[in-house]
């Protein structure tokens, strides 16, 4: 593993006070753009305005093109069905013409057509084109009683409708001119992409992971656990910068299968741990590097919550799991105690002495599928992300002295594939941007 000199401090991005403008924003005024010079074009012949075919693009451009097809097709079915419900609302009030007497009763037949418009769209499970088809309705129905042909008046706005969506598609698919921001290095918490540390990431977010991987863009993704863990949730990501793993305790090469650096415990530190642990009573787990393996061993008898996560985490081939004493004291990375949640705080509370002498640093993490279950972590006061972050910028600065950190994290804990989709949007906007980059300061040049 690399030794590494005094780390200097990064320098940090510059503030903005209003984002840069997205892809999607520009797109969409483009879109809009092109509806209504199509109908200047067109002269508005036939009566048609460019309103629903710019309302359309509006609602189908997405900021991926994969989706652009999908709610194209979604959006022109909800128009259909706002078209459709709106002609027959019309013929409904041509040939019944004391509904339009008392305008309450002709505004509270109308509204009906709107309840019509939207459950429609719920029985067909398209859902979020619901609003465009109650839309759509209320275009066509709010012309009565000036349509003389309501089938005439539907054919024209299911047209419009088509014009936009169309529209919305073509500039989706087109690649505005931009360049590429290569001077920076994103970091990105793999629990931002995925549920937890037993689950694989989801097809969609690997896809878009490994296509900002292959267009460039440079991601380290840092981990709370050990690197077989992120063998298990995106083995087939194409990473092409080391991660941060271990909760910034180590840095590890995925394509080489190593560890670029590790910060383990001072021996002195660790014979404390030990000492205060075994006058607790209390098991544990050793993490240490071994020949680029991360070997565990077990001390003590195995206790009952031990052995619900130990059952799950032994079957992983990215692991070794070994009895007996640790091979070299100077090897080990952090030490884990599993508990239910009451004894964790006791524990925490009994090595707190340790813990204010600034020589460890502790952290408590529920335990994914054990309920009522805590693991203490117990790493080197060193082993940190901040610094973990330093180690790799110091590295990718060896080929390329400008480079720029960019940290990436979601506020909000992971829900679904969405937060990962808007995470990686995210990046995609911040490495493509077609707005104008704040301007860097000089203390922001590599050092």
């Amino acid at each position: 593993m690399l030794s590494l000199p005094n780390l200097p401090t990064l320098p940090e991005r510059e503030g903005r006070v209003f984002p840069h403008v997205g892809r999607r924003i520009v797109k969409t005024a483009i879109a809009v753009f092109l509806c209504l010079m199509i109908y200047k074009l067109r002269g508005y012949e036939g009566g048609s305005m460019p309103t629903e075919a710019a309302i359309t693009a509006i609602i189908c451009m997405q900021p991926y093109v994969r989706d652009a097809g999908k709610y194209a097709l979604d959006r022109l079915t909800g128009s259909l069905i706002g078209a459709v419900w709106a002609l027959v609302f019309l013929v409904v009030l041509m040939n019944l013409p004391f509904l339009s007497i008392y305008k309450s009763i002709l505004y509270a037949f109308m509204s009906f057509g709107v309840l019509l418009s939207i459950y429609t769209a719920v029985v067909l499970r398209i859902p979020d084109t619901a609003g465009l088809a109650a839309i759509i309705y209320i275009c066509i129905i709010a012309g009565y009683p000036e349509i003389e042909d309501p089938l005439r008046s539907a054919a024209i706005r299911i047209f419009d409708i088509h014009i936009g969506a169309i529209v919305a598609i073509l500039v989706n698919v087109t690649h505005l001119p931009r360049r590429k921001n290569k001077d920076l290095v994103f970091f990105v918490r793999t629990k931002d992409l995925v549920p937890d540390r037993f689950s694989h990431i989801p097809p969609a977010a690997l896809v878009r992971l490994n296509y900002l991987f292959n267009d460039g863009a440079k991601i380290s993704l840092i981990s709370e656990h050990a690197p077989a863990f992120f063998l298990l949730q995106m083995r087939e990501a194409r990473l092409t910068v080391p991660m941060i793993v271990m909760d910034g305790a180590g840095v590890y090469d995925v394509n080489a299968n190593e560890f670029l650096y590790a910060e383990t415990i001072p021996e002195e530190v660790s014979e404390q741990i030990k000492k205060r642990l075994t006058a607790l009573g209390c098991s544990y787990f050793i993490y240490t590097v071994h020949h680029n393996k991360t070997c565990i061993f077990h001390q003590g008898k195995i206790t009952e919550q031990e052995k619900v996560i130990y059952d799950n985490m032994k079957r992983s081939p990215y692991r070794s799991y070994l009895e007996g004493e640790i091979y070299e004291p100077d090897e080990v990375v952090y030490y884990k105690i599993i508990a239910t949640d009451g004894m964790i705080t006791g524990m925490e509370a009994a090595l707190r002495s340790l813990l204010s002498e600034g020589q460890v640093r502790a952290v408590i993490r529920p335990q994914t599928g054990a309920e009522g279950i805590s693991g203490l972590y117990l790493y080197s006061s060193k082993a940190s992300i901040e610094h973990a972050e330093k180690v790799v910028m110091w590295m990718l600065r060896e080929e390329n002295p400008s480079l720029l950190p960019m940290e990436v994290f979601s506020p909000d804990t992971y829900r679904s594939e969405v937060d990962a989709m808007r995470l990686l949007h995210r990046i995609a906007n911040a490495y493509e941007p077609i707005g104008l980059l704040p301007k860097k300061k000089e203390e922001m040049k590599a050092n």
